[in-house]
């Protein structure tokens, strides 16, 4: 399986530079997992396509202010710090630029000292590891100090942070949104429980790695990054009851749906479960748990627009994007969005 197959070509005026308002009047491609139909409607028109006893499942994760520009001390140096992961209190491994002023021992100052950081080392691939000073909470303070990390290709500035969060983001963790979740609205969300849908939540630390490329021509040679996540026991719960009901498990977001198979790949039982996943799923890959997916549409020779062809089929899902490209959909995180059942 070459990365190449994976490939299509999108002009780049496609690219969503801001988010749609209201968030649900974004453009929604149903598709028929059987047959390959598609539908052109918007996202607002989900509601027609869910029934009573179907069980959406949403990422919670909120994403981190995780970028912070500032200074070093005595010299005043521009610098660039990129949260990835906690380490430990007030320890992060960070992404720098420009990486030869952070070498171990250099301090460095953010929001005219509101967060303080020093470099404590260096780890494997150039990244740091930085211990961070500041008074009161760590989070609050980024809170205020910290920009929305957003991807390299949106090149316009975000007004509002919480367009980049889910309007359901309660864990905070993540490096990057959970992308199909920024269509719903709390009055959407109301809307679908009324008829009877009933909405569950699962926890995935979305990681930088998500925009990292597959480099290997071969795609079985690539390996996944790892990221944290939480299935809880009212989550695992309603999965279990939905299936003996007959309804149907629809994963909101590539991230909730590695969380629900990775589960249903690595456990015997469907119960709570919390730890790190680099599960890989393309072409081939037999799903365990859902029956539906809600979706963005994804870069080319992605690890998530293979995940798409591993449950919708590779021609199916080809066939999809050419659609979406000729119709002019947008793409990528404040893109339209794709529903397949």
């Amino acid at each position: 399986m070459l990365k190449s197959e994976f490939f299509y070509d999108l002009p780049e005026e496609l690219i969503a530079q801001t988010p749609i308002e209201p968030r649900n009047h974004s453009r929604l491609m149903k598709i028929d997992r059987k047959s390959g139909e598609i539908e052109h409607r918007h996202f607002y028109n989900l509601c027609d396509y869910l029934q009573k006893g179907d069980l959406l499942v949403m990422n919670d994760s909120r994403v981190l202010p995780a970028r912070l520009y500032g200074e070093k001390e005595g010299t005043g140096a521009f610098i660039e710090f990129l949260l990835l992961e906690q380490k430990g209190d007030k320890l992060w491994e960070i992404l720098v630029r420009p990486g030869k002023k952070a070498k171990p021992g250099a301090r460095f100052s953010f929001g005219d000292g509101r967060l303080k950081a020093e470099i404590i080392e260096t780890v494997e691939g150039g990244n740091r590891i930085a211990k961070f000073e500041c008074e009161g909470n760590f989070f609050t303070a980024l809170e205020e100090v910290g920009q929305m990390p957003l991807p390299p290709y949106i090149k316009e500035k975000l007004n509002d942070k919480e367009r980049y969060q889910t309007v359901y983001s309660k864990e905070l963790g993540s490096a990057a949104a959970p992308t199909a979740g920024l269509h719903f609205t709390k009055e959407m969300l109301a809307e679908l429980e009324q008829k009877g849908v009933k909405l569950a939540y699962v926890t995935l630390h979305v990681g930088l790695g998500t925009f990292r490329p597959v480099k290997e021509d071969n795609v079985l040679e690539h390996k996944m990054h790892s990221e944290h996540y939480h299935l809880p026991k009212e989550t695992a719960d309603l999965i279990k009851q939905t299936k003996a009901e007959g309804g149907r498990v629809i994963a909101v977001g590539t991230t909730s749906c590695r969380t629900l198979e990775s589960v249903g790949t690595f456990f015997e039982d469907m119960d709570e479960h919390e730890g790190y996943t680099d599960i890989f799923i393309y072409p081939g890959y037999e799903f365990k748990v859902i029956d539906g997916l809600i979706t963005n549409f994804h870069l080319p020779e992605s690890t998530l627009i293979m995940l798409v062809s591993a449950f919708l089929g590779y021609e199916k899902t080809m066939n999809a994007y050419k659609t979406a490209v000729e119709d002019k959909y947008r793409f990528f995180s404040f893109g339209d969005a794709m529903l397949i059942l």
